[in-house]
């Protein structure tokens, strides 16, 4: 079936398609607001992403993104070195920096076990974590990886190649939301819950 669009809009369309969350009705609607714009704020856009590829790279030591060999927690001397937190993606760096509740560093995994999408140990950052453990005085790792199948198996994985050491390996704790409602909850979450509950003082 030929393209309604011109090749140039339709090439844009595809490209946007590409983007992950992104469907084709979504792509179409941000292409039309892209060729909406102004020349210059389009090219500001494209700029942008042109100067990320060129200057973003990852950090040599935690694989967090950087923009230059180490990253600003990794070169920060005002961290704790003993604790290291395990997470698949560099934005659940972002989303764990937010809390305010943590001040160790970080192991960046670029990803989680899913064998349906061919994506094994080989393919995450799991040799580099292993040195980092030998090499480093780490006194506790804590697995932040999703609360998912993928997250789970991954964690599962790294906390059986880690059994044998003297770290202490933990998980993050799972369980119901802020104002949420119990009737709502799936039976793993409220079950989390249940298994993790705290004491109260």
């Amino acid at each position: 079936m030929s393209s309604v669009y011109a090749g140039a809009v339709q090439d844009l369309i595809d490209e946007l398609g590409r983007l992950p969350g992104i469907g084709p009705k979504s792509a179409q609607r941000i292409a039309f607001h892209l060729l909406k714009q102004e020349k210059v704020d389009a090219l500001r856009l494209a700029t942008a992403i042109a100067e990320a590829k060129e200057r973003v790279t990852f950090c040599r030591r935690c694989f967090n993104i950087s923009e230059g060999d180490e990253c600003g927690i990794c070169a920060d001397p005002q961290r704790e070195d003993g604790v290291l937190c395990v997470v698949e993606e560099p934005r659940d760096v972002v989303a764990v920096e937010k809390t305010e509740q943590y001040r160790g560093r970080y192991h960046v995994l670029q990803g989680a076990l899913s064998p349906i999408d061919g994506v094994g140990p080989e393919n995450l950052r799991v040799r580099e974590l292993l040195t980092r453990v030998r090499e480093e005085r780490i006194d506790e790792l804590i697995l932040c990886t999703n609360p998912n199948i993928e997250g789970e198996t991954t964690a599962l994985y790294l906390a059986k190649l880690l059994r044998d050491t003297d770290i202490k390996v933990t998980r993050i704790a799972s369980g119901l939301p802020v104002g949420g409602d119990l009737e709502y909850a799936d039976e793993m979450t409220l079950g989390r819950a249940l298994t993790g509950r705290t004491v109260l003082d």
